[in-house]
């Protein structure tokens, strides 16, 4: 197994580690801006060189590059080894899952309405999917768009929607053809969030935070030509975004880079007045769990690989997310074992992240078990895998 770059792309990786040297971090009067204007300047002089939004068109705010999986890859790592500030976090996700969606489905008009301000923080979106009675199976939404001359009159209420208490605009799955079949009646639409009729309910979560919120939709409204798609398409849209979003979850690095953590958390405390990385139990755990981030790794490989060839590698990715989920459980497990009584002790919110203490990872544990929801979740990963990887026949009740 050869896993070393081509001499191209080792002349690629150079000239990104060039590109982070003079570039971050930034020197001179830069250095004085704040750190979200510094993150803006150094973002803009990514996209400038082509490393960063390279799927967007130039004239929609990207660099516009082929598509090229190990190009890609290298940009990643070395953007995160720089620790640069590579992606604003509120636009991160948008830029790789509705700008592509726009681009692939929506009239130009839409494009060009939307997609610049997007990738520049200027729009910001969520997305409203899920349903009290539509998560796992969320073909059965049954928030309803009706067409009233030039305009949808929406109606119902969305659930688990992150950033919807900041965002400008949301897309959404409305049922627009009641007597359709489950898949087909769906509309894909984007919603102006500032209106009346849409109203925001912050949702605190166990950690004390409320990341997420409901989203209530009474008599709101939204042009008739606000869908990306046709009309009753929208399950199909929505299958481009969910395959997207579900490789954004999972890899190696993230994995590793929690492992490590532990790691360093195992050596720097102590179990019955012994240093914990020297327990026999707490050993066996993180050397079988450091099998399992490595198989995850050489996996990556063979996604990488793929991708570099043009070959589809959805249900290999379903189950990176899967496995992903598993090796996050584990960690906190173990973060739990060591830390002891501060486990029982939930960080303040009123300080710095820095300076919270080992009762940190209990925002690990606790976070540990939403990775088994969001994206989807895992018994509904478990059963697409059986299907479609395996070979599976489908269980009685559904298949019925």
């Amino acid at each position: 197994m050869d896993l070393s770059y081509s001499k191209a792309y080792r002349d690629f990786q150079a000239q990104v580690r060039a590109f982070l040297k003079s570039n971050w971090p930034l020197s001179g009067g830069e250095a004085q801006l704040s750190r979200a204007e510094q993150g803006a300047l150094f973002r803009a002089r990514a996209v400038e060189h082509g490393y960063s939004l390279r799927h967007i068109p130039k004239k929609y705010g990207g660099s516009e590059q082929d598509a090229d999986a190990l190009k890609a890859e290298i940009i990643r790592a070395e953007f995160e080894a720089a620790r640069v500030p590579h992606i604003d976090p509120r636009i991160g996700m948008m830029n790789e899952v509705v700008v592509p969606t726009i681009l692939a489905k929506g009239a130009q008009w839409m494009k060009e309405k939307f997609v610049p301000k997007i990738v520049t923080g200027e729009y910001i979106f969520c997305q409203c999917y899920s349903e009290p009675g539509a998560g796992s199976d969320l073909a059965s939404l049954q928030a309803k768009g009706e067409l009233v001359g030039d305009e949808w009159i929406l109606n119902g209420q969305k659930i688990w929607t992150s950033r919807a208490h900041f965002s400008h605009y949301c897309v959404a799955l409305v049922r627009t053809e009641p007597d359709a079949t489950k898949y087909r009646g769906i509309t894909y639409m984007i919603i102006d969030m500032n209106q009346p009729g849409v109203e925001v309910r912050p949702l605190k979560q166990i950690t004390g935070v409320a990341e997420f919120n409901e989203v209530f939709f009474t008599d709101a409204r939204t042009p008739k030509d606000w869908i990306v798609g046709e009309r009753g398409e929208g399950w199909a849209v929505s299958r481009m975004i969910v395959d997207r979003e579900h490789s954004t979850f999972g890899g190696a690095a993230r994995s590793q880079k929690l492992f490590e953590r532990l790691l360093g958390l195992a050596r720097k405390s102590s179990i019955d007045g012994n240093s914990a990385i020297e327990n026999v139990d707490i050993r066996r755990r993180l050397a079988r769990l450091e099998g399992r981030i490595r198989s995850l790794q050489y996996t990556g490989y063979r996604m990488l690989t793929k991708q570099g060839k043009g070959e589809k590698q959805l249900s290999v990715s379903k189950m990176v997310k899967l496995y992903s989920t598993q090796i996050a459980h584990e960690v906190a497990a173990i973060a739990q074992d060591i830390i002891g009584d501060n486990g029982m002790m939930m960080p303040r919110q009123d300080v710095e992240r820095s300076e919270i203490g080992d009762e940190k990872w209990v925002f690990q544990y606790l976070g540990s078990i939403a990775h088994g929801i969001g994206g989807g979740t895992s018994n509904v990963h478990r059963n697409i895998i059986a299907e479609k990887v395996l070979g599976l026949p489908k269980d009685a009740a559904r298949a019925s």
